[in-house]
């Protein structure tokens, strides 16, 4: 018996003596729609579940390779698809909960559990004979009677296998299997290090004096803060809901300066939560691992399974837009810094990156008379969902009921059943707005259950949709700014990616597609924020129920392309950095913050200031999933420009448009060639002109 399977018995038979039932181990949940049944998990269920799902997975994969008959798609890569469902649905919990729901007992398990799972999926996609069987299969790839989506299964099988060295030398296999179980420690680590820096400050205020310009709304809230807190005064921290007003509207520039400092400094303060070192690791080991693979580097080792490809087209993306934004965004800071020389009666005065977004603002509401304090009333967050819920009946025949019976992880989060105009059950739906200390900052869509179908059952997804949006105070709702509003409409675009999803095979449902084909439904559906016959079906005024005025949704849209180079610039800056990191071909043994300012250096329209770093709390690259693929957000903007196009062609509410872009992309996930789903939506392939138009620079 090897030294892996010993070690996972010797922890079974541990865990055989527990005398609690895990809801983990049930061959299915008895709750309503077999959904996570949270109210009976306890923390110690996650690893006896994961270790029996591990024995449960090799026994399963023993039993495939114990077929001696000719190996076959339905005897090799369906009967593969179909193993490890006890790991899946513990994964599901676990690492949904490491981020909206967590506690250092979660984070102490994960570091413990993250490098037994990666040996587990290293065993298996190393397992030589498991592989003859599967390149077998593959071989005959050209002559057997496939569909599109089984075409696409075998596909993403053979090369699952092959990308975790399964070709490798026996030295190599175990080379990769030493780097890629560091690599998940440290993508692990880096993401508790910025959320405990995140949680580490606050700054209470007990001269009202500190708070001038600050709207009501915001001064309510970071007084209830500090009241949750046993404090006096009024407590800012760095969720966004409590950072973003201090910025835009505090008087205080020694106030914005300091929380500027605060947000920008996460991961680089010399302390026991600094991410530089972590950084150097990951890339390395990213590095490492890529030349073991035969690539020059990480971003050339990720990008083959793209649809850029390659770095040159990234980088040819990133610079045409470089190149059509880069004017606009100067003379935008140009516009910026005079008004802020004007405003101060000082012709000398420096504009700083704390200035930014109150001057900016000022700017904004001095040309187009419109903002977040104007706005808001008119974004009850309950309207705002129920508007949401609206557009996807009004474009898919969506209907959404809320459920108490169904279980949660915590109070702030409600389930919906979600069903089509023929009564048919479609989804689950979890909804989670509000930050608290247990959630990483940001917003995100995740699933708790894949939707699959199997002896003629749909099995249908298990959706979750978690943003950090501004908290109900005691005498106002949840009321929401522009941004938050998009960023709900931007979450349900992918909400609805998993919701629709009707696939044969589990992993190529809903969201599991080329990781710059996935922000298109979210940014796609971003589009219908700015339009009035949207707006009016939800935005009246919280307290007079009036609807928002024809003339204030004029000014959103003349707002719309407001700073739009400027935001380009800044997004393309993250683009750059990212690929500077993953597009290293030597061990990086350098400094950080010279390397960052290096990386992105002709996006800067700000000197660099020494302190801050962006870097040490980029989660999207270093923890999220988005190594060598941060451009996929502008890539996916071409893509959602251009979809609207034939919105806007046919009517934002068209159903046949509507019922075309779900069969064609939200339905079929990943079951094929992205590009292929796109040209059967659009008729073509797409071009950048769409997102030029829109955003006035052409």
């Amino acid at each position: 018996m090897n030294a892996y399977i010993s070690h996972i018995l010797f922890y079974l038979i541990l865990f055989s003596m527990t005398s609690y039932a895990n809801p983990f181990l049930t061959a299915r949940y008895t709750t309503p729609y077999q959904t996570v049944p949270f109210n009976e998990i306890k923390e110690e269920h996650y690893k006896e579940a994961f270790l029996k799902g591990i024995e449960e997975q090799l026994t399963e994969i023993d039993s495939l390779l114990a077929n001696k008959t000719t190996p076959t798609f339905e005897n090799t890569i369906v009967a593969l698809e179909k193993t490890g469902d006890l790991i899946s649905r513990t994964s599901a919990v676990f690492f949904n909960l490491l981020h909206a729901e967590t506690n250092d007992t979660l984070e102490n398990l994960a570091q413990e559990l993250s490098p037994i799972l990666t040996e587990h999926s290293n065993k298996i996609y190393q397992n030589q004979a498991l592989f003859e069987r599967v390149k077998a299969v593959y071989a005959q790839k050209e002559t057997l009677t496939l569909t599109a989506e089984q075409q696409q299964l075998l596909e993403n099988t053979y090369q699952a296998f092959v990308r975790s060295g399964a070709e490798l030398s026996e030295k190599d296999k175990q080379t990769y299997t030493e780097l890629s179980t560091k690599l998940s420690q440290l993508t692990l680590t880096f993401s508790q290090y910025v959320l405990k820096e995140t949680n580490a400050y606050s700054y209470v205020i007990t001269d009202e004096k500190e708070l001038d310009g600050l709207p009501d709304y915001a001064k309510e809230a970071a007084a209830e803060k500090a009241k949750a807190k046993n404090q006096e005064g009024w407590l800012i921290d760095l969720s966004m809901p409590s950072y973003l007003p201090i910025m835009q509207y505090a008087t205080n520039r020694e106030l914005r300066k300091k929380l500027y400092f605060a947000y920008n400094t996460k991961g680089n303060q010399g302390n026991e939560y600094d991410n530089k070192q972590t950084i150097t690791d990951i890339v390395n080991t990213r590095l490492q691992l890529a030349q073991l693979m035969g690539y020059s580097n990480y971003a050339t080792y990720k990008l083959v399974r793209t649809m850029a490809q390659d770095t040159s087209k990234v980088y040819a993306l990133i610079d045409q837009l470089y190149t059509a934004y880069q004017p606009v965004a100067s003379q935008e800071f140009d516009e910026i810094q005079a008004f802020a020389r004007t405003f101060e009666n000082n012709a000398t005065g420096e504009l700083m990156p704390w200035d930014w977004a109150y001057y900016a603002e000022k700017v904004k509401e001095q040309k187009y008379q419109v903002n977040d304090e104007l706005l808001k009333p008119y974004f009850e967050l309950e309207k705002v969902k129920q508007g949401v819920f609206g557009l996807a009946t009004a474009l898919f025949d969506l209907q959404f009921t809320k459920n108490t019976s169904i279980q949660v992880y915590h109070p702030d989060v409600d389930a919906y059943e979600v069903h089509d105009s023929k009564g048919n059950f479609i989804a689950i739906l979890y909804t989670d707005f509000h930050p608290r200390e247990s959630k990483k900052g940001g917003a995100w869509m995740t699933e708790f259950k894949e939707q699959w179908i199997e002896n003629g059952e749909n099995s249908r997804p298990h959706i979750s949709i978690v943003m950090n949006f501004t908290p109900p105070t005691a005498t106002s709702p949840s009321l929401l700014t522009f941004n938050e509003l998009t960023t709900l409409l931007h979450e349900f675009g992918h909400a609805l990616h998993g919701m629709l999803s009707n696939t044969t095979y589990a992993s190529l449902s809903g969201t599991s597609v080329y990781r710059d084909f996935v922000e298109l439904p979210s940014q796609l559906l971003e589009n219908w924020a700015t339009e009035k016959e949207f707006l009016d079906t939800f935005a009246f005024h919280y307290q007079t129920g009036e609807p928002i005025p024809s003339q204030l949704i004029e000014k959103i849209k003349k707002a719309e392309q407001f700073l739009v180079g400027y935001a380009c610039l800044r997004q393309l800056s993250f683009c750059y950095l990212d690929m500077a990191w993953h597009t290293l071909s030597t061990p990086f043994s350098g400094d950080v913050k010279s390397f960052e300012t290096d990386a992105w250096k002709k996006t800067l329209l700000f000197e660099p200031i020494t302190e801050t770093c962006m870097s040490t709390q980029f989660n999207h690259i270093f923890s999220g999933g988005y190594a060598a693929g941060y451009y996929s957000y502008k890539w996916a903007e071409v893509l959602d420009a251009d979809a609207y196009e034939v919105f806007k062609q046919q009517g934002i509410f068209n159903k046949k448009t509507a019922t075309s872009f779900a069969e064609n992309i939200l339905s079929k996930g990943g079951s094929e060639h992205p590009m292929i789903l796109y040209k059967r939506f659009r008729g073509q392939e797409p071009t950048i002109d769409a997102l030029l138009k829109r955003n006035g620079i052409k």
